[in-house]
């Protein structure tokens, strides 16, 4: 391993006290600063009494390319390089990934300073279940793109969590609307830890209503994950119809209680299912 060492460090999504203590003290010790914005590294390192003594400079997604052969080439000098972002912890939906990447392969170490998260705070006061989820960052902007993306995860039964543009809000959420169904439930988490926080809790159909109104501040929103009872079937599709039998066998229910249940969850005649289940053994 090179002895440089590349430091991720997690900042705060809003109210400035939750900067952990350790950020502090390595604002102080790196000999090479990255932020995605300087101007909010120097507010920020003002705020917490931080001289910085470093060299500072900018890392964000129109430079990150160019600026990570650079990086490194500090890193494998020996130097301490910091990477900061403007909120929350590097590489999740912000830069960061292609520095990491290219400090391993140079051999450099890397650590962390963990910190704030938007997408587990907004989990964590959802209401929503902890349990299982995924992190599925800002949805395409393009509406049919978004569209397509939605209809991946309409069966996803994970609670899901994602980020969004606050003039994009609405559209969004009447989209999840249309691919969920508009009774999924969901949580819009605005502003977090700052001033004016706010979570709204409501059904798809609700959220976009209200959002159409207008929203502002830094938005992650959070839906619950698809319900397997209430999982679309296609009538049309004897491969997904074998594919739910198999699934509840698996699961232990009998074939002709499974081929039922599916039967009444897509609308059709068992003897549908059943062919579709004998055809997909003769396929094997």
């Amino acid at each position: 391993m090179n002895e440089g060492l590349l430091v991720l460090a997690g900042t705060p999504i809003g109210d400035l006290a939750d900067a952990p203590p350790r950020l502090a003290r390595e604002l102080a010790e790196a000999d090479v600063i990255a932020a995605e914005d300087t101007r909010r590294l120097r507010r920020l390192a003002a705020a917490l009494g931080v001289p910085l003594t470093a060299r500072v400079v900018s890392y964000f997604e129109a430079n990150e390319t160019v600026r990570t052969g650079e990086l490194v080439a500090e890193l494998t000098a020996g130097r301490r390089v910091l990477l900061v972002t403007d909120a929350g912890m590097p590489s999740v939906s912000d830069p960061g990934y292609r520095l990491v990447t290219a400090a391993i392969e140079a051999g450099v170490r890397v650590t962390a300073v963990p910190g704030p998260s938007a997408v587990l705070t907004a989990l964590a006061v959802s209401g929503l279940p902890v349990d299982r989820f995924c992190f599925e960052g800002f949805l395409p902007r393009k509406a049919g793109e978004r569209a397509a993306r939605l209809a991946e995860l309409a069966d996803e039964p994970r609670t899901l969590v994602f980020f969004e543009a606050p003039h994009r809000l609405a559209a969004t959420l009447a989209a999840m609307a249309e691919a969920f169904g508009p009774d999924r439930r969901a949580a819009v988490c605005r502003e977090l830890t700052k001033t004016y926080e706010e979570v709204r809790r409501d059904t798809l159909a609700a959220l976009a209503d209200w959002a159409a109104a207008g929203v502002r501040g830094e938005i992650t929103v959070v839906v619950a994950g698809a319900d397997r009872a209430a999982r679309r079937v296609v009538p049309g599709d004897p491969a997904e119809l074998a594919r739910r039998v198999a699934e509840r066998e698996l699961a232990g229910e009998p074939r002709k209680a499974a081929i039922a249940a599916v039967a009444a969850e897509a609308g059709v005649p068992k003897r549908v299912v059943f062919d579709a289940v004998v055809a997909a053994k003769h396929r094997l």
